[in-house]
């Protein structure tokens, strides 16, 4: 458990307080008079200089005692000295409440952009076509397993991990397996190709966007499985598509044509080893919902009569995903040596790959579910996770509890945000806490159950966070907070966005013009978007800048829940149900780099002690206590009981050194 006496610059422990935190007792020593006193004498810096003071207690406010600490809760609002309400520790910081209001002008900016509009909505997937298949007469088209040549020798199969050395040789020897599936491609694509040059040539690309940007997703959804994800990641790339062309192939994430009823039964006999009645007395007969992977049948287990849900891979996956990426790495080998493509496609693709290979092992996906369960099971009651039936799942087929309920997207009930919050709080607690992260939070994976709980399904997509990303993630909040761009430059190092052995200095000025608009006071009516884009386009085009695998996949799961929340709040603001998490963080854990990040928090950079900021801190986690137990989680944190004649309805928590002996 942290302490701010060892976190305070000069270390002198002049008295005290406490509070009780996750069943733990919390114990941070601070100079006398720094948190504010009976008397109403000004309190002090660590320097002993004046400091700022932005709340009093006023006359007959409830006032109590936990452990030493004493304590008052103010109704009503804030009292802010003349000068400002924000944070002066280092002369510049904003306030979170500040943080929010911005970021939710910004947002409203955003949406009067057609392009960033677009962007967003793709991130938040309110694109995503509500229908569980793709429309009649669109046709996935797939590697002919009849045309491939066999082979005797046991060593001349397909890996079953990414492995493009191997995979090459493979196709290298099936030549004509190969020719047939260029020619195939290029036959599905060659009328838009066309289509394309003729607007070119009569001038008419905007005219006929939305006509193309349909017939592109229809093209992507025929092509096979690796060019839907690959149309999906597409589907926020604002770089590389127009606003239409994003919009439709956003819709590829729920809708693409089911295969052949026979094809997907035989598949589960292979791989069941048996027929299928000897484990289900009822399966199907139709799907219910089909992916760009496999598709889903309800089904009945004849050992207990459970009910649930059974996942069969599409066949020839394997075959069609690894030719394809065969070809796509072969045509970006050949693009190395164009002058004009700076970007590494060969190296983007086998890192996607990678993630995309993990996919196909169905036996995995039940393990991740499993250990994705355990993982929050003590924290968040209120999140269900399918169990997976391991006796009856197989690298191509997944055996898993059924759960009915209804898409959080798609719900009007009167709980859909106290659900998106604990949503929040999921991801924080992945993105932050236990490092595995479920990485496809697309609408259609998370459901609200007829008990009012949420329900996250599909964890073939999973990315590991370790723990110098998530410290480096709040270290980076603490540093935004205080605008200590010297060390934000550093976290950018840390969270790999810039390699190791960077010239950091050139790079500060462009960043702290872009933080200090987005920063500043009035919101994003006094942020110029051309000029920020051109700074961040002129950044990532004189260093060498990228988006990390794991950050692009965070990104999209907070957008996805920000997207869900806005429906029925608009003035949704993640800042706010973000940081009482992270106090939570900083306030209870004992890790040396969030002890030293929750010292830079409240004393910044310049080593001056800022009690608003840790008024902050202590409201946030209080918030957070509040949240976590209405939700029906506990958090592994107890909430502070109300001191004796105060105020339900209070705001906040003040703390006081009188008495505290």
């Amino acid at each position: 458990m942290a302490s701010l006496a060892s976190l305070s610059p000069s270390g002198t422990v002049m008295s005290s307080f406490q509070s009780t935190v996750g069943g733990k007792l919390h114990v941070a020593n601070c100079r006398a008079g720094v948190i504010g006193n009976a008397a109403g004498a000004l309190p002090t810096n660590a320097t002993g200089s004046a400091a700022p003071r932005r709340r009093n207690t006023p006359a007959g406010a409830g006032r109590g005692r936990i452990g030493g600490v004493v304590y008052a809760r103010v109704s009503g609002g804030e009292q802010k000295t003349a000068s400002s309400g924000t944070s002066t520790g280092t002369g510049g910081g904003a306030s979170m409440k500040d943080m929010a209001s911005q970021m939710k002008d910004m947002r409203a900016q955003m949406a009067e952009d057609k392009d960033l509009n677009t962007l967003m909505a793709g991130l938040r997937g309110t694109n995503i076509d509500a229908s569980d298949f793709a429309a009649d007469g669109v046709e996935m088209r797939v590697v002919d397993l009849g045309n491939l040549r066999a082979s005797t020798d046991p060593t001349d199969v397909l890996p079953q991990n990414y492995d493009p050395e191997l995979i090459a040789a493979y196709w290298r020897r099936r030549p004509a397996a190969v020719a047939q599936r260029i020619f195939q491609l290029l036959g599905i694509a060659g009328t838009f190709i066309g289509g394309i040059s003729l607007d070119i040539y009569q001038k008419k690309v905007e005219e006929n966007s939305v006509k193309r940007a349909i017939q592109l997703r229809e093209i992507v959804t025929s092509l096979g499985p690796a060019y839907i994800k690959l149309g999906q990641a597409l589907s926020i790339r604002p770089d590389i598509l127009s606003p239409a062309a994003m919009t439709e192939l956003q819709k590829l994430c729920d809708k693409v044509p089911s295969f052949d009823n026979k094809l997907a039964f035989d598949t589960l006999e292979a791989e069941l080893g048996c027929k299928w009645q000897d484990i289900y007395t009822e399966l199907g007969p139709e799907p219910v919902a089909a992916a760009s992977l496999g598709q889903v049948y309800k089904g009945v287990l004849r050992s207990n009569g459970d009910i649930v849900a059974v996942k069969v891979q599409r066949p020839a996956v394997l075959e069609t995903v690894s030719i394809d990426l065969f070809i796509l790495r072969r045509v970006g080998i050949a693009m190395r040596g164009v002058p004009q493509i700076a970007t590494d496609v060969v190296g983007l693709l086998d890192e996607w790959a990678m993630r995309f290979f993990e996919e196909l092992d169905y036996v995995k996906e039940g393990q991740n579910a499993t250990r994705f369960a355990a993982s929050i099971k003590e924290d968040l009651p209120q999140v269900v996770v399918p169990g997976t039936y391991a006796e009856f799942t197989r690298r191509k087929v997944i055996t898993s509890e059924w759960l009915d309920g209804e898409k959080l997207s798609q719900s009007t009930e009167a709980d859909v945000g106290d659900l998106v919050n604990v949503g929040v709080i999921c991801y924080l607690k992945q993105l932050l806490d236990t490092g595995f992260f479920h990485a496809d939070p697309h609408p259609g994976n998370l459901i609200r159950t007829p008990d009012g709980r949420l329900a996250i399904l599909d964890f073939g997509l999973m990315t590991e966070i370790d723990d110098n990303i998530k410290f480096g993630m709040i270290e980076a909040i603490a540093h935004l907070i205080h605008r200590d761009y010297d060390a934000i430059v550093e976290d950018f190092v840390t969270l790999e966005f810039i390699p190791e052995g960077t010239d950091l200095k050139p790079i500060l000025p462009p960043l702290s013009r872009i933080f200090d608009q987005a920063l500043e006071g009035g919101g994003a009516k006094n942020i110029n978007f051309q000029a920020l884009a051109a700074d961040l386009a002129q950044i990532t085009f004189d260093y060498p800048f990228r988006i990390p695998p794991y950050f692009a996949l965070i990104i999209r799961a907070i957008g996805v829940l920000e997207g869900i929340a806005l429906v029925g709040n608009p003035e949704f603001a993640l800042v706010d149900e973000a940081y009482p998490y992270i106090s939570k963080r900083l306030l209870t854990d004992d890790s040396p780099r969030l002890r030293e990040s929750l010292r830079y928090m409240v004393y910044g950079k310049g080593q001056v002690f800022d009690a608003d900021r840790l008024i902050d801190l202590m409201e946030a986690f209080e918030v957070f206590s509040k949240a976590s137990k209405k939700s029906m989680g506990v958090m592994n944190a107890k909430a502070l009981p109300a001191p004796a004649g105060g105020d339900e309805g209070a705001e906040g928590l003040v703390l006081s050194a009188a008495g505290a002996g």
